[in-house]
């Protein structure tokens, strides 16, 4: 997350933009603003070296008024409750845009990954799900995988709470392996979910992603796919970055090669000499026809959002641009993408493997993909079309779906007692 911007803030600004557009009652607009639950635990590991250490972690559920919670679990130092409580809000109006029976949730742990060993961050998984098993479960809250988690982990997680539970929880978690219940398709979801979007929004306005030069800020697990898929769709990828900073080339670079032979070398992808070296910062303004920020939250604000070249923009990650930054591109005329729309395609497969686990039948990979790609495609035209309705940005109109999909949830099933 970025130092300078409030995540929290920022949620709840892009909710009360959509508020007025629905002219929602002063009450349910606060319920809408407000998560159902916030669960912080403090809790000691025991390291390799024999010290304990003590690590905080949270799990917060916005909404449940559409199914149980779903949402990420992210090991970061910048991991907050306020951070996850904005992520959990993203995540419900994300599966009510995409028509998915859930509600929103997210989790974290304050840690810095690279500083233990794998047994330690088993260790540490098994002891935080086991502090916040009370509020988990396959028709409660379902996690999956974010920055800093992995499948292996989603693994320790439903093994952790099956073993509670003594039998096998195939539901309680998504992202899983495989072999362990997992859906094929799950590992690209995002990424893939992130170019389809790029293909759709391109035609919107008259541009061919083919013939696109494309910059992808972040290269895990959604960049790197999203930056291969647009490669493979024809486009030529001319900006990639990771965590140490970014490359490059107008003429292209080659993404395969970058992901197999540099991804995750302590230099990182610009250990690569045949593209310029960037920062992450400088690597947004530089020339392309498409941005894909697919790194962390707050990345494009009022201070380069008008040094963006690109005619369009697809979020990957969740909020790499603020609201100051959204009406700087509505003044340039730049199609903005929405994360609750552009990275919903992780979530959609998540839902396909929950399904998957609870029937214990499982689906081909083409299978998976092209209903996902069916759901998103339909998604992106209720959006673009509520957009014309109204007048308004892309954000505005996902934001506009989804609120008023959960405030109606919210409505007809009452307020209890």
């Amino acid at each position: 997350m970025s130092e300078h911007v409030d995540v929290l803030t920022m949620a709840r600004e892009q909710l009360a933009i959509a508020a007025r557009y629905l002219d929602l009652d002063e009450g349910l607009h606060s319920v809408l603003a407000h998560p159902m639950r916030k669960l912080v635990v403090n809790f000691p590991v025991v390291l390799d070296n024999g010290a304990v250490q003590v690590f905080e972690g949270y799990r917060v559920q916005h909404n449940s008024s559409r199914g149980p919670t779903k949402g990420g679990i992210r090991y970061h130092p910048s991991v907050d409750v306020d951070e996850t409580t904005a992520l959990a809000m993203w995540m419900t109006w994300k599966c009510a845009v995409v028509g998915l029976p859930y509600g929103g949730a997210k989790g974290g742990v304050k840690i810095d990954t690279k500083l233990y060993s794998r047994r330690e961050i088993e260790k540490l998984t098994r002891r935080f799900v086991t502090e916040i098993n009370m509020v988990l479960g396959e028709w409660r809250d379902i996690p999956a995988p974010d920055i800093g988690t992995n499948a292996q982990v989603m693994a320790w997680i439903m093994d952790t709470f099956s073993m509670q539970a003594g039998y096998t929880v195939n539901g309680v978690v998504t992202g899983k392996p495989v072999d362990l219940g997992g859906s094929k398709g799950r590992v690209e979801a995002t990424g893939r979910g992130v170019t389809v979007m790029a293909q759709q929004a391109a035609k919107t306005i008259g541009m061919d992603l083919s013939k696109s030069k494309v910059i992808v800020q972040g290269f895990g697990n959604v960049g790197s796919v999203a930056a291969r898929l647009c490669e493979e769709h024809g486009a030529t990828v001319v900006g990639l970055s990771d965590a140490i900073g970014g490359i490059y080339n107008e003429n292209g670079l080659p993404v395969s090669e970058l992901v197999h032979r540099y991804s995750g070398r302590e230099g990182g992808i610009r250990e690569y000499k045949d593209a310029q070296q960037v920062s992450n910062k400088e690597l947004l303004e530089m020339p392309c026809d498409v941005l894909i920020p697919a790194a962390i939250s707050g990345q494009v604000t009022k201070e380069n959002a008008d040094k963006v070249k690109a005619k369009l923009i697809v979020e990957g990650a969740n909020g790499p641009c603020t609201p100051d930054a959204d009406r700087i591109f509505a003044d340039k005329g730049t199609l903005v993408v929405p994360d609750i729309l552009a990275n919903a395609g992780g979530v959609i497969v998540s839902y396909f493997e929950w399904v998957q686990g609870l029937q214990s039948f499982f689906w081909e990979e083409n299978e998976v993909n092209d209903k996902l790609e069916r759901i998103m495609t339909t998604a992106f035209q209720e959006v673009e079309a509520t957009m014309r309705a109204h007048k308004t940005d892309m954000r505005n109109a996902a934001l506009i779906i989804g609120v008023k999909r959960v405030a109606d949830a919210t409505v007809k099933r009452g307020i209890f007692p």
